[in-house]
């Protein structure tokens, strides 16, 4: 069995802008072992869920500017750390983080919240995982708010992502929180990269941000090829309201939107917009963000 690593309190004491109370919930995939996964859970509890799914190599402090908005507005927010993330348990083994396993674990999650009638908001591998958990249980998803992703079926999507693959496996040490810096238009201050770099105190703990560029299924052969085109079939067929909002800087995946759109029946007619963000928009502008979720709910369940 893989040994499973917890990054220690202390390691987040001296975060700003995260006031949030821990919650937590032990998630399993297949016959692995259990992994305890920490969640921000803000505003009524009553209220209809916005989900918001974080990517590589971020965590929940990435939505630190969205959770109060959001929940003032009166919804209910919740923002998981992704097993081998954030304050989530880490198992130090690359090969139990498959994208079959991220997408069970995150669905053991879903499932025993029981949320229902949610506004999905994903980025980056939280649109890789959280289309999937879509494409599973379609019926407890109201809309969806995508961001800077794409869910491949075995081609590539661009040089961009190839040397980011390249670079992901090759870097020594791997800086987690200059990564995210330099995937933003802004510059990030040194307590913000400081706060990317807290989950992972040395190598051992980011044996999943080392392997998920390799999870991304861009050729014929890889795995979770064949479970993509089944999602893809369903969400081909998911005609609830979809709006995407790409940052028009981003070099990786800003391009894609334009498929999204055109193949998710829900995203037709809808008021997609680019806005000026890079990859991690939601540390350029999540003012706009937070505006574009919450008009969107509304003017979407009118």
């Amino acid at each position: 069995m893989s040994t499973i690593l917890r990054t220690p309190d202390s390691a987040f004491a001296e975060l700003a802008d995260y006031p949030f109370a821990p919650h937590h919930a032990t998630v399993q995939a297949g016959d692995g072992a259990p992994l305890l996964l920490h969640y921000v859970d803000e505003g009524p509890r009553d209220a209809a869920p916005v989900l918001l799914l974080h990517g590589e190599p971020t965590w929940s402090y990435l939505y630190r500017n969205f959770i109060p908005p959001l929940a003032a507005h009166g919804h209910r927010v919740l923002a998981p750390d992704l097993i081998g993330f954030g304050k989530s348990d880490k198992p130090m083994d690359r090969a139990a983080y498959t994208y079959e396993n991220h997408v069970a674990w995150m669905r053991n999650w879903l499932e025993g919240l029981d949320l229902t009638n949610i506004t999905l908001f994903c980025q980056d591998w939280g649109g890789l995982i959280g289309l999937r958990l879509v494409a599973a249980c379609p019926e407890r998803f109201a809309r969806l708010v995508i961001s800077n992703t794409y869910m491949p079926e075995g081609e590539s999507i661009g040089p961009g992502f190839d040397a980011w693959r390249t670079f992901s496996q090759a870097t020594e040490p791997f800086k987690t929180g200059r990564i995210v810096d330099g995937g933003c238009v802004r510059t990030l201050s040194q307590a913000e990269i400081a706060a990317y770099d807290a989950p992972f105190p040395d190598a051992r703990y980011q044996a999943g941000a080392r392997q998920f560029p390799l999870l991304v299924p861009i050729t014929p052969d890889h795995a979770s090829v064949a479970e993509n085109r089944a999602a893809w079939r369903v969400l081909e067929r998911f005609d609830k309201p979809v709006v995407t909002a790409f940052g028009d800087a981003d070099k990786v995946l800003g391009h894609l939107d334009t498929e999204i759109q055109r193949r998710i029946p829900g995203a037709r007619g809808q008021p997609h917009r680019r806005i000026a963000a890079g990859h991690f928009c939601q540390e350029d502008v999540p003012g706009e963000l937070v505006d574009l979720i919450h008009r969107f709910i509304r003017d979407s369940a009118a």
